[in-house]
């Protein structure tokens, strides 16, 4: 297992955390954390725990809103073919489907064309454009793609075809030659929230749509899409992002549409208490699996049908999708693995190359790799004789920045500093490997190359109580910028044998300070630690999160462990 550094976060200014305490009656670890989020008086912290719609931006704050409203309006009131151009994951489907219920709600006339990620790729392709003309598009509306399709938006204004980009990507130096680009990211951009998802992008154009023709509210209706882009997409959730996915969460909880409660029901589960996390790790991936393995249509038509019935079926081909997927992403993961081990016998980083691998999982096998070595990692496969493949990168180390000094043996590439995408030819795959190296060489320190468990706050567990469970689940929606907190409890005593469930995971029971108080626990890829734990003998140091789990109708806390050291 990967030695983790722990790393303590200073507290808080203590008489600023007594104050918060006593204006909000909470406990001072609890006044620490929201002085951690930003938070530091009792106005601040309603805006906080009750995020308001009444606080989200004006959408013409967007440079060229404006002219992009405006156009649309023309193309549904002229009746021009429009076609909602997006993405093959979540996010592109998610704005697929907004975008064109919006339009049908307004009767416009529209479509949707979604690439198929083997046969054509990421974004707007020359092949696509042709295509849209030969159905006689008038007017283009890109999601969650477009910002870098130069070449392809002049095609398409060649042949009489006006183009909208909608995107939250990172733009390269040449912006593309569209009739309107909204893309906070856009060097001269004042829009005051630059990280909104693909979705939430549509959704401000919708708004200023439905704002120009008087049913600002119309669009209230698609925030359950924007959380599920937002919460998969891993956005920040704060500002703007934390009001909408926190907004949708709750639409998706109390009403969700056909789809979304078919695909829920299809994963065991039932909507009244899903969080952004169950998003991320167990809907999102039945949404992503139908465009890794084919048409990603079938996730935008579950999205827009309103016949319960037709999204059952869906959901089981989602299903079904996703278990073939993961079947190709093991025996995937498996031979990079191998490989793997050898790469990094003199190198830092691990660039993997195979002709037959899925393109279609090497992205989530990628992440894979940084999980289990933590090293910025890059799987490639051969698509029409050319190399192609997901990078992902650990903290510390900008992906994106790297390919861009890498730029000379590409053929393209994209992405944020995170994860990206690459094109390079096969004869360059070796070069790039050697030039990638240098640059993890001049840039990894050996402590960037061991995962950091960054902790909020040391505790007792004997503050856990039920009201600190209840408040602690107010700081929800989770996510990057307004993480799960995490805890350091010391000199703990392990009260049971711990077992070991699942593939790889750890779950016992914890006491501290002599009390008999028992807190159940689970470290999900923890078992290593399992040989050498034994109750009642047993003191350890741990790092968690906290959770809630029901129990024959009864609400307790659960321990998600991070990382634990066990010291007698």
């Amino acid at each position: 297992m990967i030695q983790k550094r722990w790393t303590l976060q200073e507290p808080a200014d203590q008489k600023a955390v007594l104050a918060l305490a006593d204006s909000l009656n909470i406990s001072n670890v609890l006044a620490d954390l929201l002085i951690k989020r930003g938070v530091t008086n009792f106005f601040e912290a309603k805006k906080y725990f009750r995020p308001s719609l009444d606080s989200l931006h004006d959408p013409f704050l967007m440079n060229d809103m404006e002219k992009a409203s405006t156009r649309v309006i023309k193309a549904v009131t002229n009746n021009e073919k429009i076609c909602v151009y997006g993405d093959y994951d979540v996010d592109g489907t998610c704005s697929a489907a907004l975008m064109y219920m919006f339009l049908k709600e307004l009767d416009a006339q529209v479509e949707i064309y979604i690439p198929n990620r083997i046969e054509e790729g990421y974004g707007i392709s020359k092949t696509s454009v042709k295509k849209l003309k030969e159905k006689n598009t008038d007017l283009i509306i890109s999601v969650d793609c477009g910002i870098t399709a130069v070449e392809e938006v002049k095609l398409a204004n060649e042949l009489g075809m006006e183009t909208i980009i909608c995107d939250h990507h990172q733009p390269k130096d040449e912006l593309p030659p569209a009739y309107a680009i909204l893309d906070p990211l856009k060097p001269g951009d004042d829009y005051p929230f630059k990280y909104l998802s693909g979705a939430g992008i549509a959704f401000k154009l919708a708004r200023a749509i439905a704002d120009r023709i008087g049913r600002k509210d119309m669009v209230l209706d698609y925030l359950d899409l924007v959380a599920l882009a937002g919460a998969a997409d891993i956005v920040p959730l704060v500002d703007e992002n934390r009001v909408l996915v926190k907004a949708g969460i709750e639409k998706i909880n109390t009403n969700p549409r056909p789809g979304i409660l078919a695909l829920i029901k299809s994963a065991r589960m039932e909507p009244g208490n899903l969080s952004a996390g169950q998003i991320v790790f167990t809907i999102a991936p039945r949404i992503n699996a139908v465009g890794r393995l084919g048409d990603a249509n079938r996730a935008v038509e579950l999205f827009i049908t309103n016949d319960y019935n037709r999204a059952v079926e869906l959901a089981k081909v989602l299903e079904g999708e996703n278990f073939e997927r993961r079947k190709i992403d093991e025996v995937t993961f498996a031979h990079a693995v191998q490989l793997a081990s050898e790469e990094l016998e003199d190198n830092l980083g691990i660039v993997l190359h195979d002709d037959n691998w899925h393109p279609g999982v090497i992205g989530i096998v990628a992440s894979r790799l940084v999980e289990k070595y933590y090293r910025p990692s890059i799987m490639l496969t051969t698509i029409d004789g050319v190399a192609k493949g997901s990078a992902r990168s650990i903290a510390g180390f900008n992906i994106y920045e790297a390919l861009q000094e890498c730029q000379d043996l590409l053929i393209q590439f994209g992405g944020h500093k995170a994860a990206a995408g690459l094109e390079l030819k096969k004869e360059n795959i070796e070069p790039f490997k050697q030039k990638f190296n240098e640059i993890l060489k001049r840039s990894l320190t050996k402590e960037k190359i061991q995962p950091e468990v960054i902790i909020d706050a040391k505790i007792s567990l004997n503050e856990i109580t039920p009201k600190f469970v209840r408040i602690l689940d107010q700081f929800a929606p989770f996510g990057p910028g307004n993480m799960r907190p995490v805890f350091l409890a010391e000199n703990v005593i392990i009260k049971s044998p711990p077992r070991i469930v699942g593939v790889n995971h750890l779950i016992t029971t914890f006491s501290q300070n002599g009390t008999d108080r028992v807190y159940d626990a689970i470290g999900f890829n923890l078992a290593g630690y399992a040989k050498d734990m034994k109750n009642g003998s047993n003191i350890a140091d741990i790092v968690f999160t906290v959770e809630k789990i029901v129990r024959n109708e009864r609400t307790f806390p659960q321990l998600r462990l991070k990382d634990l050291r066990i010291k007698h």
